[in-house]
């Protein structure tokens, strides 16, 4: 292509000339930095000055939104690695950046989920991971979450009805959707509490997630709506974010529910347990498809109730509503035992101790089996069932067998 007219050089152009003007020069090209053998090499770049405390603070609110520079992002985040109040606060500011998105329904592009695994893939493993213990009550919250975003104002009102097992009764408790959302808040207070966050029933609630969940109901003057999912949603979001910067030793904080207590990392799973539940309870209740938790995460969950079920089995026993002890063992010692059998995702075989919580299950003394489907026995579990209904296949001393459904019917609570 031709240039502009008249501004082009000849063989002998301006700059040729002896009164012309020294020429501006132009942009370097790569040959430019080739210098010749006779040059020094230029002096090795001064190391960057660490950039200050205040500086990398000021930048979070611009981190939170992605628009930092590259650099600045890189710097933000290798000082989050080192300092746990800004990374607190880097968390703060994600979350409420979050909430100045609109609701979407879900029905998403069946492109996305290959999209977000080939990014997820390709970024680094994130620098303050959730406790492999409290993975199940991240995953559950942030589905019922999902369900309770895609729902119409109208759908929060649909009663629900609430089943668990009260001795030898079957018990159920009517409420609506909002009212099952506040019930799992206030008995998730029991955890903030230990964590030594804020109880949303109050200083002075009971610790009896029956007693706390009625007082809860009691305490508005009308039903609740769809208003208690915010400080739900804020709530569980805070009990991961504390756990995922406390640290190892906290697994084993004692958490009560008045009768009894369970470690951190237990109470962690029974409330992903019972968050689990309540969603399915929801979803029939508005119609909505829903599936169990992730196989892994299943697991977990049967397990934290074979360990919990010699304890359940003794309380029945002091109760009179289970058969005396037959063989008593010293403690450590193996015992008569149950062999239970659960099958599907997340299934397993667990060997239940029957005379004491002190004794130890094992195979060869194995006196009575059961098998059941996975989410067959979580429905037991949380008092869906009844006993006499849940097993699949039953083999050995009848009366062990029935005081082990029972047991873990005795779980179940409101």
């Amino acid at each position: 292509m031709n240039g502009p007219q008249g501004g082009g050089h000849g063989p002998e152009g301006p700059d040729d000339r002896p009164d012309a003007a020294p020429r501006i020069p132009g942009p370097r090209a790569a040959g430019d930095d080739l210098a010749p053998p006779d040059v020094l090499p230029s002096p090795p770049p001064v190391p960057a000055e660490p950039v200050p405390h205040g500086v990398l603070k000021s930048l979070l609110g611009a981190w939170a939104l992605a628009a930092c520079s590259a650099e600045e992002t890189a710097a933000v985040e290798d000082h989050l690695t080192g300092c746990a109040p800004c990374a607190e606060e880097a968390l703060r500011l994600r979350d409420a950046v979050a909430l100045l998105h609109t609701d979407r329904d879900l029905d998403l592009d069946p492109l996305l989920r290959s999209r977000v695994l080939e990014n997820c893939l390709g970024r680094r493993p994130a620098r303050i991971p959730v406790p492999a213990w409290a993975t199940a009550y991240d995953a559950e919250t942030a589905r019922l979450d999902a369900l309770l975003r895609d729902i119409g104002d109208s759908e929060w009102h649909a009663p629900v009805r609430l089943k668990w097992f009260a001795g030898e009764e079957a018990v159920n408790r009517k409420t609506t959707v909002a009212g099952v959302i506040g019930h799992l808040m206030t008995v998730d207070g029991l955890v903030a509490s230990a964590l030594g966050l804020d109880d949303p029933a109050g200083s002075d609630a009971p610790t009896s997630p029956a007693e706390r969940t009625e007082r809860y109901w009691r305490s508005g003057y009308r039903p609740p709506t769809r208003r208690v999912r915010e400080p739900w949603r804020q709530q569980s979001h805070a009990l991961v974010r504390t756990v995922s910067f406390a640290g190892r030793g906290v697994s084993e904080l004692s958490v009560s529910y008045g009768e009894f207590a369970l470690p951190l990392r237990d109470s962690m799973l029974d409330r992903a347990f019972e968050c689990w539940v309540h969603a399915d309870d929801i979803a029939n209740a508005v119609a909505y498809p829903y599936d169990p938790p992730s196989a892994s995460h299943l697991h977990h969950m049967i397990d934290l109730a074979a360990r919990l079920l010699p304890a359940a089995l003794a309380d029945r026993r002091r109760a009179g509503l289970a058969a005396p002890a037959r063989h008593l063992v010293t403690a450590g010692s193996p015992g008569r035992t149950l062999h239970l059998e659960v099958e599907g995702a997340g299934g397993g075989n667990w060997y239940i101790a029957l005379d004491s919580p002190a004794a130890v299950g094992d195979p060869d003394h194995t006196v009575a089996q059961v098998a059941l489907d996975s989410v067959e026995f979580c429905q037991l579990v949380a008092g869906h069932v009844p006993p006499a209904e849940a097993a699949a296949g039953q083999d050995g001393d009848r009366e062990a067998i029935r005081d082990v459904l029972s047991a873990a019917a005795s779980l179940s609570r409101l």
